[in-house]
């Protein structure tokens, strides 16, 4: 029986020596086929052109060099400027000298501003990092040119201006209403009346006014003194300057120092110290438990308030005891 034979070299495993070597070419072909690593990615920047190149700069070019080269090519390939057959642009026609210009101008684009230029310069230098570079370029790209603290600053002007007039149109609405209300006119009434703004005089020939102007002049003059002269509190006051949103963050530091002051000054008074509510106070602990603000609590009647400090309502079992509804004229 005769004895396998011994096997020797690297290829004699295989059946044939000449299978063997054709399977490693084949290999190595298919290797060779695979596509390269490449930085230029259409999309990105210039695409597969080298923004350097289509300049006709160096990478180490400083940014006047980059602006030179840019406005002589911009000149030549401008659509407004560009001539068929002139010297340097031979085989050039319109539509490729406008495809040339629109990739100079990226490539400028790219080029002058140093963070962009920056993403590019990494971008060719690590080219295998394809979601990198995709990142950088979208970011750049989708990020507003605008700096956000103008946009901020212009929306807050925009909403303090047309918060101003809303409120300033809203006071004129209500004092046309308070005219009518017997209890404001009547005290307009009686101050024009004292200040002699009412006092009719006898007038003749051309002077003479109409009945009708005599009455357009008093309802001007009382609407004056509603306005100017009687204080008028909650949802009737004068629109402040100081209220609009731009001064409220303006003065937002001084509103929390004095909060925190006033808050400081509160514990120590009233909890360390133990002193005694004054009239204010207790007034403030009672608005706290109805929960209303300064301007709807000022425009309560003094003579409600003052019921409010004879049932004791800043304790809080005498509040609860008592059935407070949003009609604080109840407790008149």
């Amino acid at each position: 029986m005769a004895e396998p034979t011994e096997r020797s070299g690297g290829l004699s495993g295989c059946p044939g020596t000449g299978r063997c070597w054709w399977r490693l070419a084949v290999l190595l072909l298919s290797a060779s086929s695979l596509p390269a690593v490449t930085a230029l990615v259409e999309g990105l920047y210039c695409g597969t052109e080298v923004c350097y190149d289509v300049l006709g700069v160096t990478r180490e070019a400083p940014k006047a060099e980059i602006a030179r080269a840019y406005r002589q090519l911009a000149r030549r390939y401008h659509p407004d400027r560009f001539r068929p057959g002139e010297p340097g642009s031979e085989g050039e026609t319109q539509e490729t000298a406008h495809k040339k210009f629109l990739l100079i101008a990226t490539a400028y684009e790219t080029l002058k501003d140093e963070d962009t230029r920056r993403d590019y310069d990494y971008m060719l230098d690590h080219p295998e990092e394809y979601y990198q570079h995709y990142y950088a370029y979208y970011r750049r790209q989708l990020t507003p040119k605008v700096d956000v603290r103008v946009v901020i600053l212009v929306t807050i002007c925009a909403i303090s201006i047309f918060q101003y007039y809303s409120w300033h149109s809203s006071y004129n609405e209500a004092i046309n209403y308070l005219v009518t209300v017997p209890k404001y006119r009547i005290q307009a009434t009686e101050i024009a009346k004292q200040q002699g703004l009412l006092n009719r005089t006898k007038e003749k020939g051309k002077n003479r006014r109409s009945k009708e102007e005599i009455r357009e002049q008093e309802e001007e003059v009382i609407r004056d003194i509603i306005k100017n002269k009687i204080d008028i509190k909650g949802g009737y006051q004068k629109p402040n300057l100081s209220d609009i949103l731009l001064c409220q963050i303006v003065l937002f530091p001084y509103y929390l120092t004095n909060y925190v002051a006033w808050y400081i000054s509160w514990v120590y008074r009233f909890t360390i110290c133990r002193e005694d509510y004054g009239d204010q106070e207790k007034l403030y602990i009672i608005r706290r438990y109805m929960k209303m603000s300064q301007s709807q609590f000022d425009s309560l009647e003094e003579n409600t308030k003052q019921t409010f400090l004879e049932k004791q309502l800043w304790i809080k079992e005498n509040y609860e005891s008592n059935t407070i509804t949003n009609c604080p004229g109840r407790w008149n």
